[in-house]
């Protein structure tokens, strides 16, 4: 019997309130707190519109070797360990596969994804493929992926090897459980231990672009609101006061 490790799940409220701040504001402040790069190169969305956040199952495939896997594509299923990481499904959990690049490999089908959503799965970031993506997008998943495949996962050069463990989605580390958000950017990794102050950042950040966004729609000077100066700076504090977020 096959057995693979669960992941440890930061609070959902966290993850709620990172995905009110967005991929873009995530990956900015990553940079500003020592994170270079967080973005999940390569995957893009099919759902747009759609954007989620939480916890990371990962899911690790290597190159195929046939004397080492079948090939059918139902033999011995409960082998097959892209079934694994989905029977560890809660609710907010997303899907992070690491399929080395791969255009020939459909990772999860319709069935997979109807049984992920079933579970409380909101989303899926995969440095390959999906099978069914016509169907697939009607679940009310977020789908971040490279492209689509009427293959299925083990067809043609690779086969899944490992579930919760560290993988290299897109060229950069995921950690499981560490943060996804999504959106229509893309897929950014929020390491656990930096996200609540990266919250904390990020929120004062999409609180002045707020102000600066309405300010500049009326004419105001991108020198003056877009980064928000110094002297514009009191302008802002008096809005936030107008808005109840701080002190008149």
């Amino acid at each position: 019997m096959i057995e693979t490790p669960d992941i440890d799940r930061p609070p959902a409220e966290l993850s709620a309130a990172l995905a009110e701040i967005g991929s873009a504001t995530a990956s900015a402040e990553l940079s500003r707190m020592g994170i270079r790069s967080a973005f999940i190169s390569g995957p893009v969305t099919v759902t747009p519109g759609v954007c989620v956040a939480g916890p990371a199952l990962t899911l690790q495939f290597l190159p195929k070797r046939e004397d080492l896997y079948p090939v059918d594509e139902y033999a011995e299923p409960e082998k097959q360990l892209h079934r694994h990481v989905l029977y560890h499904t809660q609710p907010g959990d997303i899907v992070v596969v690491d399929a080395r690049g791969d255009m020939g490999s459909g990772v999860f089908g319709e069935m997979m994804l109807t049984y992920f959503k079933g579970r409380g799965g909101v989303g899926v970031v995969v440095d390959g493929c999906l099978r069914d993506i016509g169907k697939a997008k009607q679940l009310g998943l977020g789908l971040w992926i490279r492209g689509a495949t009427p293959n299925f996962h083990t067809q043609t050069g690779i086969v899944p090897t490992a579930v919760n463990v560290p993988v290299a989605c897109g060229g950069t580390l995921v950690e499981p459980g560490d943060i996804i958000v999504a959106d229509d950017d893309g897929a950014v990794v929020v390491p656990v231990k930096l996200a609540p102050a990266l919250l904390a950042v990020a929120t004062e950040h999409a609180e002045w672009e707020e102000f600066s966004r309405i300010r500049l729609s009326e004419g105001g000077d991108m020198r003056r609101y877009y980064p928000l100066s110094d002297e514009a700076r009191p302008e802002y504090e008096q809005w936030r006061a107008e808005q109840g977020r701080g002190p008149a």
